[in-house]
C-alpha cells in the first residue's frame, strides 16, 4: 500500500505511543518538517533545504536530499515519490512523499 505524507504542522499532536504504519508515518512526516541542525541532540536530524537555486533545480536537490534523509532516520519507509506544492514565484515549495513500508 502506497502512503501519502506530508510535513508535521504546528498544531499536529505527535502520539509518543504510535505503533506499527502509524508510527512509521509519524516519524517521516516529522523528518519532513525537521530542518537539518535544528534538533539539539542530534543535529544530522532533518535534511537541509537548497534555498539559493532556482526552483527547477531546488526541487531535484530538495528531493534527493529528503529522500536520504528518510532512508538514514527510518529505513522502514520506501519512498516511492516526492512531488512539491507552493508558489515557486514566492519560494515556497511543501514536500509530499508517497511512501510504503518496508516491513
Amino acid at each position: 500500500m502506497i502512503y501519502e505524507v506530508k510535513p508535521l504542522k504546528s498544531t499536529t499532536q505527535i502520539d509518543f505511543g504510535a505503533t506499527g504504519v502509524k508510527e512509521v508515518l509519524q516519524n517521516v512526516s516529522f523528518i519532513l518538517s525537521t530542518m537539518i541542525y535544528s534538533c539539539p541532540l542530534d543535529r544530522a536530524f532533518g535534511w537541509l533545504p537548497d534555498l539559493d537555486s532556482p526552483i527547477v533545480a531546488s526541487k531535484a536537490t530538495n528531493a534527493s536530499r529528503i529522500m536520504e534523509a528518510i532512508q538514514i532516520n527510518e529505513p522502514r519507509a520506501v519512498v516511492q515519490e516526492i512531488n512539491f506544492e507552493g508558489n515557486g514565484l514566492e519560494g515556497i515549495l511543501k514536500p509530499t512523499v508517497k511512501v510504503i513500508l518496508n516491513e
